[in-house]
């Protein structure tokens, strides 16, 4: 490990410079004696070199310790013997294999990093990765130094009855001072990551559950005592999660015990420590009153991620942090899967793909843009990012969808049992899946480690005398600073062709015996290739890159006929719903244009119509009808702008909005009527694709700002049920100038106050309006009781909710909001360096926006950049920002 210089520089850690560690840790006893004002942590590590290295010395990561004392095979160690820095322990003559106790002090109560050991409502928490552990004690703190640990934790019995840590409990007792202690040991070897302990007055929720072979599993959830009747639902979630896991990827868990613990001050949404789950309490808590639907939605998929990183990242794990993908991409698409499958898998998908777009697109399109195994860090904390997580679980899906449901089981099933207990690598994954299925996947490999974007642009010729469709695809990928050039990918291009009436014509490839009806997948490979397909009777509309099956930017020409058309008739929803979004793409870029050049704004009938027939059709599935009306966010119609303006895309978007509420209000009133419902609330995805279709209508009912609509509006927030009822209303009432609006506000606040996660719904929701003074708004609510600084949730629920959710207000061109981002990022980055990382990459497009927003965004960056000992995760940041 490289010390970190206090100057503007930290090091680079590159992945070309691995090397194996020299030693490894057989076995760690931790004992932890927790204290009001500081905690006394005792390790003893049984090392043993597994390398030839020439030098006899031991360096041992460690940050913000307290050294107290060093033993060597029993031995005192002087000063003499070792020296420290700021990150590391080196001990100067070590043998091959030894026995060595550390004993450190740390301050848990003052740790506002939220890294490591620290307090959070009374209660001692851990986190752990991605480099915690050396918050707590000097260790080799790397994934590939897998352990196995025994830990006994010791603390007041009153304050802290429950002592919880990984694996099985052995021992507990009580000693005479009024304290007691637990002590719990893991049998299976983990990385310190991985490492995991709680100390609270927490309550508990017990349950079980029965493996396929017969295995009774215990199942404890642990919250504050007042939540006890909000952890139903992520029970239920969990015991799905571990039924669907036997089923769909043969894992059966493996401990007898399975732990959640709900904190309120966490960094993350929730962290996969073996046997003992520590989650945001945002992503376990819910009831009808105070959780929406999405919350519901939500907590089951991130209850399910973090159960499948039991196998997909504990029991196989990374060999080091470039390989993170490796466990996150692909248990992103295990969770994926299993929402798939417990509702509407045409609405995930879409609900992924959206978000893809909006956010990753960007990120593959700015300074931080890197492979899914970058090539090198400065902060590790920085790359938990989208393209790791989301487009990492978009390469994996297109494993799947090339190898097969079959194909893709053999493969993991190889994956977990040659691997199983071991720390790898991404190539070692793709192997496994290559030689369980006899394939080759070299080219694909790419996928890992290019950056970037892929565009397929499509031309497309119909010759009616020969009955042939010719398909032209070329692909490129834009140049990347470290990488000028890039090699064609290997994309799965799922397509289908329509006739006139919407049916898939059967598609036979020239040179083919037989013709395959329905959707086939086309395997590109060169920069340019030709599919020409045989038997076409007529002029077909192409319905390509179906179900999303590449994370690509497809680029086809279609006419907005053909856009309608496939609205209407497509079999794939998927492609139903994104020719919805790119016809309003193409609408919204032609009112930008408009509005740029102070021409009237003008409703296109067309589309008019075709949402008109969709929302009066027959289709069942009501939340797939309301994610078709829902217009492009600002943020994806950025992507398609050369220059970004947020004004005119906001006025765009509203006026569409609003048109089509005039244009078709009677039907928009008819259908928010109709799906009226019944108490009490239920979570069923029949329900929730009910709410949602509902609230859509509500929603553009409300851009009309008339007196009847705002009383309809504000007696479903007065009259509902349901959080999911009461949150639409209230972001619609938000929006506007009225008495309603002060009305609801403070009714919510007055009734959930003492909320702590319902006050981040009120904090948003204000943060998010796009009234003029939303700033000023957003600005009060800083010195409000509800926001604390040192809260994450609370954060991200004001601040990051303006600063990176309301682009319009955001990015006004006085500056302010950038001033104001500025002053958060600094007055946070000593607080929590990775929460003041993540509002700084806010700025990473300052390049594509006008001259005076870009002059004035700059200005910020080197003020910060400037500013005396800023922390690695900001620095890394805002320096590639800078450039």
């Amino acid at each position: 490990m490289l010390e970190t210089k206090p100057s503007k520089a930290p090091p680079t850690i590159y992945l070309k410079n691995y090397q194996a560690p020299d030693y490894y840790i057989e076995t760690i006893d931790l004992h932890f004696e927790l204290g009001e004002k500081h905690t006394t942590v005792h390790s003893r590590l049984a090392l043993s070199r597994h390398s030839k290295a020439d030098s006899p010395s031991l360096v041992l990561n460690g940050e913000e310790l307290e050294l107290l004392s060093i033993k060597q095979d029993g031995q005192v160690l002087s000063k003499k013997n070792y020296y420290q820095d700021s990150e590391s322990l080196t001990l100067l003559q070590v043998p091959d294999c030894f026995t060595l106790e550390i004993e450190t002090r740390i301050y848990p109560q003052d740790n506002t990093t939220l890294s490591g050991l620290y307090t959070s409502s009374g209660n001692f928490c851990t986190q752990c990765e991605a480099e915690g552990f050396r918050r707590i004690t000097y260790f080799l703190d790397r994934p590939d130094v897998m352990a196995r640990y025994t830990t006994t934790i010791v603390a007041d019995e009153k304050k802290y009855p429950i002592l919880l840590s990984n694996g099985n409990l052995i021992a507990q007792g009580k000693w005479d001072t009024g304290r007691h202690f637990a002590k719990w040991q893991d049998p299976f070897p983990k990385p310190s990551y991985l490492f995991a302990l709680v100390a609270s007055d927490l309550a508990r929720i017990e349950d079980e559950f029965i493996t396929l072979s017969g295995r009774k599993i215990q199942l404890h959830m642990y919250v504050q005592p007042h939540n006890q009747d909000q952890c139903d639902h992520a029970m239920a979630s969990l015991k799905r999660a571990m039924a669907w896991d036997e089923q769909v990827y043969g894992r059966e868990y493996d401990l007898d015990i399975y732990m959640i613990v709900a904190v309120d001050d966490f960094n993350m949404g929730a962290m996969e420590n073996k046997g003992l789950n520590i989650f945001n309490s945002k992503y376990v808590l819910a009831k009808p009153e105070t959780a929406t639907d999405t919350d519901y939605e939500n907590i089951e998929a991130v209850i399910a991620h973090e159960y499948f990183h039991n196998w997909s990242g504990n029991r196989v794990t990374c060999r080091d942090w470039f390989q993170l993908s490796l466990k996150e991409g692909f248990t992103v698409f295990r969770d994926q899967q299993f929402s798939a499958d417990q509702g509407s898998s045409a609405v995930k998908r879409i609900q992924v793909v959206n978000h893809l777009r909006s956010y990753q697109f960007r990120e593959d399109a700015g300074p931080m843009a890197h492979p899914i195994r970058p090539e090198s860090y400065v902060e590790i904390n920085n790359f938990y990012t989208l393209t790791i997580y989301e487009k990492g679980a978009e390469v994996v899906r297109m494993l799947y969808r090339l190898l097969g449901t079959e194909g893709f089981r053999k493969g993991t099933d190889l994956y977990f049992k040659r691997h199983d207990g071991q720390a790898v690598t991404t190539d070692d994954f793709v192997q496994a899946l290559e030689d369980a299925n006899n394939t080759d996947f070299s080219q694909f490999r790419l996928w890992y480690s290019q950056a970037g974007t892929p565009e397929l642009r499509i031309s497309r010729i119909y010759d009616p005398e020969m009955s042939t469709y010719t398909l032209k695809v070329k692909q490129t990928c834009p140049p990347t600073p470290e990488q000028p050039h890039k090699a064609p990918f290997h994309i799965p291009l799922a397509i289908g062709l329509l006739d006139a009436e919407g049916r898939d014509l059967p598609l036979r490839l020239a040179g083919e015996a037989e013709a395959i009806t329905g959707t086939r997948v086309l395997e590109l490979r060169q920069a340019e290739e030709t599919f020409v397909f045989q038997d076409i009777p007529c002029k077909p509309v192409p319905s390509l890159l179906r179900g999303f099956s590449a994370p690509v930017k497809l680029y086809l020409g279609l006419s907005n006929e053909e856009y309608c058309f496939l609205l209407v008739h497509d079999k794939d929803h998927f492609n139903r719903w994104e020719a919805g979004q790119q016809l309003a793409i193409k609408i919204l870029l032609g009112l930008v244009e408009d509005h740029q050049q102070g021409k009237p704004l003008i409703l296109d009938p067309a589309f008019t119509n075709t949402i008109e027939k969709i929302l009066a059709g027959d289709e069942s599935d009501q939340a797939f009808v309301a994610q078709i009306l829902t217009l492009p966010s600002e943020h994806y119609l950025a992507e398609f702008m050369t220059v970004i303006d947020p004004e005119a895309a906001y006025k765009a978007r509203r006026f569409l909005q609003r048109g089509l509420a005039e244009a078709l209000h009677s039907t928009f009133t008819t259908t928010y009527e109709s799906l009226a419902g019944t108490s009490p609330y239920h979570s069923s995805p029949e329900e929730i694709g009910r709410r949602k279709l509902r609230n859509i209508c509500l929603e553009y009912l409300m851009t009309l700002d008339g007196p009847d609509i705002k009383s309809r509006c504000l007696q479903q927030f007065n009259e509902s049920d349901n959080m999911t009822d009461v949150i639409a209303a209230l972001s619609s009432l938000a929006d506007t100038e009225s008495s309603e609006r002060k009305i609801a506000l403070q009714a919510f606040y007055n009734q959930w106050k003492n909320d702590s996660l319902v006050m981040d719904k009120w904090l948003s929701l204000q943060a998010l309006s796009r009234r003029q003074d939303t700033l000023t708004i957003v600005k009060k609510l800083t010195q409000h009781p509800a926001f604390k600084l040192t809260n994450p949730n609370k954060v991200r629920a004001l601040i990051g909710a303006f600063c990176q959710g309301n682009p319009v207000r955001f990015h006004d061109p006085s500056g302010e909001g950038y001033r104001f981002l500025r002053d958060y990022i600094l007055k946070l980055d000593p607080l929590n360096p990775q929460i003041a990382a993540r509002l700084a990459s806010t700025f990473n497009l300052w390049r594509r926006y006008d001259q005076n927003r870009q002059i004035i965004m700059k200005e910020q960056l080197e003020h910060i950049v400037n500013s005396p000992r800023i922390s690695k995760d900001v620095y890394e940041i805002t320096t590639k920002a800078l450039g």
